[in-house]
């Protein structure tokens, strides 16, 4: 009963609210075009015919696109037909990126989510018939839910897991979030923990797959023009600290740290660490970098001190010089050479209270972690990685630069054997599709 409540006033809430939706979309529009372009998409009404009976890969934005990659890129090697849906434009062009070739065949479409109404959702199902509706992470969309189960359409929640702290607040109250997870037709889950988690409020259909950002293809064009610029540093064992998915909440603390540690590796006598700041959100690379000059640091943009290509990243810009204090991340896709750059990296967002970002990526170059203390988003991996000794949380910044400063380091056989260990979430995931269809035949 409390459900019907609430999906009645879902429904209401959407009907009021999708002018207002509209206008934004119209206003952001303005800056970026993409935000307006394929509106009726967003209605469940599309200029071209969709593949037919796909894997449908629902991917909210870049992240998530991501994690899907290798999933994906199975899914088509084998055959399957794949629709990829995004909310986000970051989501969307990458994921355009990803599958240029595959989009020209018809094998795979990419195409705006539709908007939260089930009207909406029934047209996207009518034009495709999709064989699995697969939201990656949790993403709970109530409309989509509902419609799916409805239409005998089984949705399972893909790569997911279920944090502490969300799990916490939702047991708080009606727990109406908790009653329309447990509604979807089963879930792949990243680790025995997270399928405890799920079966405690009523989920069923539970398969342990693993975390498919593991099985993310490594850009090698990336890893070695970080290693051809590295051979080529003016100071060739000057240590690189990459700061990635710095977020905003930050700024001031990683700047003192820069600050700080640059300061002490002087009075020791030390060559003080270059340091590589990657903004997670892409509006802040100008006032990152402004802030970093405004207290007497020497940055160097990636955006003005390199070309476009990728080719220029293993060669040293004329201006580049051994006295760069930060090395400022500002562009997108090239995370991979920022990490591969590093000798230690620290992972933005565990300095506040909603957490850390993903720590996969620089496990997978052979990098030591080093985040704050919330950690809560990546429970897993990041417990099973704190035990083998790749990575470190730190309650205060304090603690964490004197470990940045120590001369410790972190074994590449275990980085090695710990994302080895972890691989596979993709084939895992393939089979779990595949014994849906044949118990639905």
């Amino acid at each position: 009963m409390i459900l019907k409540i609430f999906m009645l006033f879902y429904r209401i809430l959407w009907a009021t609210l999708l002018p207002l939706i509209l206008l934004y979309l119209y206003m952001r529009g303005r800056k970026d075009p993409i935000y307006s372009q394929n509106i009726a998409e967003r209605f469940g009404f599309y200029k071209s015919a969709l593949p037919q009976n796909p894997i449908w890969v629902h991917a909210v934005s870049l992240g998530e696109v991501r994690s899907g990659i290798a999933l994906i890129r199975a899914a088509l090697e084998r055959g399957d037909t794949v629709l990829v849906t995004n909310f986000t434009p970051a989501g969307r062009r990458d994921a355009e990126k990803q599958f240029a070739k595959e989009i020209a065949t018809g094998q795979l479409a990419v195409i705006w989510v539709p908007f939260d109404m089930r009207w909406c959702h029934r047209r996207l199902i009518k034009a495709c018939h999709p064989r699995i509706c697969l939201p990656l992470e949790v993403e709970v969309w109530p409309a989509m839910i509902d419609t799916m189960c409805k239409a005998k359409v089984p949705l399972y929640l893909c790569n997911a897991q279920y944090g502490l702290q969300p799990m916490a607040r939702d047991d708080r109250g009606l727990r109406v979030r908790q009653k329309i997870i447990a509604s979807c037709a089963g879930a792949f889950v990243k680790s025995d923990v997270q399928k405890d988690r799920f079966e405690s409020i009523g989920l069923q259909n539970i398969g342990v797959t693993g975390e498919l950002r593991f099985d993310q293809p490594i850009p090698r064009d990336l890893t070695e023009a970080a290693l051809t610029l590295r051979q080529a540093f003016p100071v060739p064992d000057r240590q690189v600290v990459t700061i990635a998915s710095g977020v905003a909440d930050e700024e001031d603390l990683y700047r003192e740290m820069i600050l700080s540690l640059k300061d002490k590796a002087q009075r020791r006598g030390m060559t003080a660490p270059l340091f590589v700041y990657v903004p997670r959100a892409p509006e802040r690379f100008d006032k990152v970098g402004d802030g970093l000059e405004g207290v007497g640091l020497k940055v160097c943009r990636r955006s003005e001190a390199f070309s476009a290509s990728t080719e220029s990243l293993a060669r040293l810009p004329s201006s580049w010089t051994s006295d760069i204090d930060v090395l400022l991340g500002d562009s997108l896709g090239e995370m991979y050479f920022y990490l591969s750059l590093a000798d230690k990296v620290i992972v933005g967002g565990g300095y506040n209270e909603r957490g850390a970002h993903n720590i996969i990526e620089p496990l997978a170059v052979g990098k030591p972690v080093f985040v704050g203390p919330y950690t809560w988003p990546i429970e897993f991996p990041f417990v099973e990685a704190e035990a083998a000794g790749i990575a470190r949380s730190f309650a205060n910044p304090e603690d964490m630069m004197s470990a940045l400063l120590s001369e410790e380091n972190t074994s590449l056989e275990k980085l090695s054997a710990f994302v080895g260990e972890h691989r596979g979430a993709s084939a895992r995931t393939l089979a779990g599709i595949d014994a849906i269809a044949n118990r639905s035949e």
